[in-house]
């Protein structure tokens, strides 16, 4: 007997009753914390033995207002035979607040309006969602987030517009994502941290003119805020790694070719490419993790999960 397939782009509803239980205020509160996932990543964070049928749930609680569908999704090459992309909706929301949670512990700084550089957007979240869970399948490995961090920096920090914004001598810097990695060594702990970006080669690598946005400038300025400590007294942080995922091995190379000759290259610079061709952020990759990451010049790769 044929059965009517729902739409994949527009909401549908039906009036079918929804009971929440534990495992969709899971996803809900995965959708807090990060602005956009796949429901392969939800499927990992929320857990459910059937992914076939974890996918249909998510589509009930699409259809019927809990959850959304970004629409700029669709714009992608093969978006329909993707995995769906989700974002918190009304009805989760309201769910959430019937329970007591609050719309708080973002991982990142993307905020709740529409964002022109929507791409870019969703592979923050990957990415960053990959090293989460591989760490939470990690021994003596524990994934430290933003709102953990930011809630023992400094007061002013705490107070500021954007905590994740850090003031230069020139100009701002917003990494794309801060986190920590806590390392359990018997009965020690060590700790390192990490601001995130998502290059997407939509900057040059150099430019001409010093005033003009580039990659390599962007480097400068961690290397302006590593050199003047600013991370520690900011962010109250001991320490600060960069990690630069590209989506082409040609721009990483480039990259690492440059920073090699220039002034400014610095040993904490990390690269690792996930290349955009057939989409293989469409499921949470561990190899951000626990594989190595490539250095600039003559030095070793190096594993961020492990201490060292």
């Amino acid at each position: 007997m044929a059965t009517n397939r729902r739409c994949r782009t527009r909401r549908m509803r039906t009036g079918k009753a929804i009971a929440l239980t534990p495992r969709d205020l899971e996803i809900f509160r995965s959708l807090i914390h990060y602005r956009y996932l796949r429901s392969t990543y939800l499927h990992a964070f929320a857990g459910g033995a059937s992914p076939t049928r974890f996918k249909e749930r998510l589509g009930d609680l699409f259809h019927e207002g809990f959850l959304e569908r970004p629409g700029q999704q669709w714009q992608f090459a093969h978006a329909r035979y993707r995995p769906a992309l989700y974002e918190i909706g009304d009805g989760a929301r309201r769910a959430l607040h019937a329970h007591g949670v609050t719309e708080t512990g973002a991982r990142t700084f993307l905020r709740g309006t529409v964002h022109r550089q929507f791409a870019h957007s969703v592979m923050i979240c990957e990415c960053l969602a990959s090293i989460e869970l591989a760490a939470r399948q990690s021994i003596g490995l524990r994934f430290i987030s933003w709102p953990e961090i930011v809630a023992r920096a400094p007061a002013m920090t705490r107070a500021a517009p954007i905590p994740f914004r850090i003031e230069l001598s020139s100009r701002a810097l917003i990494p794309d994502a801060i986190f920590g990695l806590e390392y359990a060594q018997g009965d020690k702990r060590v700790y390192r941290f990490f601001a995130l970006e998502a290059d997407r080669a939509t900057m040059p690598v150099s430019r001409s003119s010093t005033g003009q946005t580039s990659y390599l400038g962007k480097l400068a300025d961690y290397s302006e805020i590593t050199r003047r400590e600013l991370h520690k007294s900011w962010w109250r942080i001991p320490n600060l790694i960069v990690l630069t995922v590209t989506t082409s091995e040609p721009r990483m190379h480039e990259i690492r070719r440059r920073l090699t000759t220039n002034a400014d290259g610095n040993s904490a610079f990390l690269f690792k490419t996930v290349a955009e061709e057939g989409c293989p952020l469409k499921d949470p990759v561990q190899s951000l993790l626990c594989e190595p990451w490539t250095r600039a010049g003559d030095l070793p790769p190096l594993r961020i999960d492990e201490s060292g």
